[in-house]
């Protein structure tokens, strides 16, 4: 809320120096132009020139054949007709579409209307309701394209979707593939907001099913697989998405809105309390994907419905060692220190305040008394002017411990277990560094992850958010690779 008063008191404080240079009749057709040109830019705003569109039609891409997969079941008319639109209006021709239908006995014209269509490239297979998953293996038992794609039968297809997914495929020799989505309610070209996902983070892929649609996979693959797994229901896709990418580094992002998801009361794209089973169905993929790799992890089910939270079991007792730097601030680095003694339920660490030109014999009188207070506490001396680079670097010679904690002196440890969790994520091989989401005094968000190239150089995510919101697409609530 603080953020958007501050955007508004930005808006106003433009508006009325705009009248002021400018007068009032010129500047409200200031605004009335930007309006329209948002409203022109928001409409159909994800997707390609009717002119590329044309393009890409003429130039026969001869790519891989693409086997679109779904699974029908009482589909509403009005939503299979504009799914079939959707797929059989692609500009990339080289596809085919593979539809099981497990839709009841009261429900027929479901089967009528896709025999309407009579397309050749249409596979149409009536068959008993199985359950979502080995109705979609049903599905992907006709195929015989190089790829499957798998989409919902009240979604929709991107024009360009399949276009684009045969040229990065091509491009990328990729097992794996998956794009941008979008969220509507009506049409394609009035989307309610666009899902932008990063490249593959295992992470944020074990915490939420980020990916979702579109995606692609080597057929070969999905069969060596096995397909889906009916005890996964729910959250079959993302427990087929962790098992593919177990087996695969040939995963290929396509940073464009590919699919289109429809917002219905059944539909998960409304939340997952639709689905709500699918909540558990989710955290028993992701904790049988640990299993599987060795991963002593414990997953909990996350802040919000349709994430998780993992749990990594930390290795022995290694020593931590906590680098302070300080001038001065003594009742900044008292709390600090009170903070981390008394709430840290891992007791394996030292502290290190590395002491930089204060001035004030308060401060010499204070180091004294916590070092005779507290545990495992040293302070050092460091000569140079301040460089908070340096800084560290000389207070790790005296460091001990196995992992280095970076820790400003004026940071106030509110969550008991911030150690050991950090430290189950970076005793993993392949993890660097590991940080924390990071509050102001206020309750608002410092930073839940630093991001290059936000700003030029590099930005905090989700600044200024109100604690405890879910963020974009998760982002704010669970763990990630930046």
């Amino acid at each position: 809320m603080a953020l958007k008063w501050k955007r508004l008191r930005e808006l106003a404080a433009y508006f009325w120096e705009s009248v002021r240079k400018d007068g009032f009749g010129k500047t409200l057709g200031k605004v009335r132009g930007f309006l329209k040109a948002r409203r022109k830019k928001k409409k159909g705003r994800f997707l390609p020139s009717k002119q590329e569109l044309a393009r890409q039609r003429e130039e026969d891409l001869q790519g891989p054949v693409i086997s679109v997969v779904t699974a029908l079941y009482n589909t509403p008319l009005p939503f299979l007709e504009a799914y079939l639109r959707s797929v059989m209006d692609q500009t990339y021709g080289r596809f085919e579409l593979c539809l099981a239908d497990a839709s009841d006995e009261e429900h027929p014209e479901v089967g009528q209307t896709v025999k309407r269509w009579s397309d050749e490239r249409i596979r149409y297979q009536k068959l008993d309701n199985r359950g979502i998953s080995e109705n979609t293996n049903a599905a992907a038992a006709m195929a015989t394209g190089e790829y499957l794609c798998f989409a919902d039968h009240d979604d929709l297809l991107s024009p360009n979707a399949l276009y684009e997914i045969a040229r990065a495929a091509m491009a990328e020799n990729a097992d794996f593939l998956y794009s941008d989505e979008a969220l509507f309610e009506k049409t394609m070209e009035k989307p309610r907001v666009g899902h932008f996902k990063p490249d593959y983070s295992p992470d944020y892929l074990n915490s939420c099913n980020y990916i979702c649609h579109l995606s692609a996979v080597r057929r070969t693959l999905f069969m060596q697989l096995g397909g889906l797994r009916s005890a996964f229901d729910g959250a079959q896709d993302h427990d087929l998405i962790l098992r593919v990418c177990e087996q695969t580094d040939r995963i290929c992002h396509i940073p464009k809105v590919l699919y289109y998801w429809r917002v219905h009361r059944d539909s998960t794209s409304g939340g997952s309390g639709a689905k709500p089973y699918a909540q558990q169905a989710g955290a028993a993929a992701v904790q049988e994907h640990l299993e599987r790799l060795g991963i002593a992890a414990k997953v909990e089910e996350g802040p919000f419905g349709g994430t998780y939270r993992v749990r990594y079991a930390v290795e022995g007792e290694p020593l931590v060692s906590v680098l302070i730097p300080n001038k001065d601030h003594v009742e900044d680095l008292e709390k600090c220190l009170s903070s981390l003694y008394e709430r840290s339920v891992y007791r394996r660490f030292e502290v290190i305040v590395i002491e930089n030109n204060s001035q004030e014999e308060e401060t010499f009188r204070y180091y004294k008394e916590a070092q005779a207070r507290y545990s495992d506490l040293q302070v050092i001396f460091y000569r140079g002017g301040f460089n908070y680079s340096a800084i560290n670097n000389f207070g790790r010679k005296a460091a001990k411990g196995d992992y280095l904690l970076l820790l400003n002196n004026d940071i106030e440890i509110l969550t008991p277990d911030f150690l050991s969790d950090m430290l189950g994520y970076c005793q993993r091989p392949e993890v660097g560094i590991v940080g924390a989401k990071l509050l102001y005094p206020d309750k608002t968000v410092q930073h839940a992850g630093v991001i290059v190239g936000l700003g030029g150089y590099a930005g905090h995510n989700h600044k200024y958010f109100e604690d405890g919101k879910s963020g974009y697409m998760f982002r704010l609530a669970v763990a990630q690779d930046l």
